[in-house]
């Protein structure tokens, strides 16, 4: 924090409350409700996979885990806030094919005309939308639908876009 002064008045002014909130859209992928027995029973907790951007340009994904299902859905948005990337496009689209691999998951990313929409599995549309790309084609190559290596792999795959 800087101190400025004015007049013998010391004013602490805080660099990050003086620009501007961006609002982010938040998209919650999936909840995941695990057990662990214990000798005295068992003991609930929930994990949420949750996907944040802008909707220009910028996204980012977490797995948010507490005991209760708000608390890991707040969990995943505070931390994806914290890892946004700025994703390269093209306009509304991305700017050539690509292949994201992350474990059993390969997502093929491709460039669509103008108008095509977003044809992809609903965790890869989540991204898109977060991210503002408009028009784009996926599919899925891998042997895997599991939602949070389908969103690893759409990441890494954004990751490696050359502009």
């Amino acid at each position: 924090m800087k101190e400025e002064t004015n007049k013998g008045k010391i004013n602490k002014v805080d660099p990050v409350a003086n620009q501007k909130e961006i609002a982010l859209i938040e998209k919650i992928l999936f909840i995941n409700r695990t057990t662990k027995v214990t000798k005295g029973g068992k003991n609930l907790g929930f994990s949420a996979l949750v996907v944040v951007g802008d909707g220009v340009s910028k996204a980012g994904y977490a797995l948010g885990k507490a005991n209760e299902v708000a608390s890991a859905i707040r969990k995943g948005i505070n931390k994806a806030k914290k890892v946004v990337v700025e994703i390269n496009k093209k306009d509304t689209t991305i700017p050539h094919r690509i292949v994201g691999k992350f474990g059993a998951v390969e997502i093929m990313l491709k460039p669509a005309s103008k108008g095509t929409g977003v044809i992809a599995c609903s965790p890869v549309r989540a991204i898109c939308e977060c991210a503002g790309i408009k028009d784009i084609l996926t599919k899925n190559l891998g042997n895997s639908t599991n939602p949070t290596n389908v969103v690893k792999a759409t990441f890494q795959g954004l990751a490696n876009l050359k502009f």
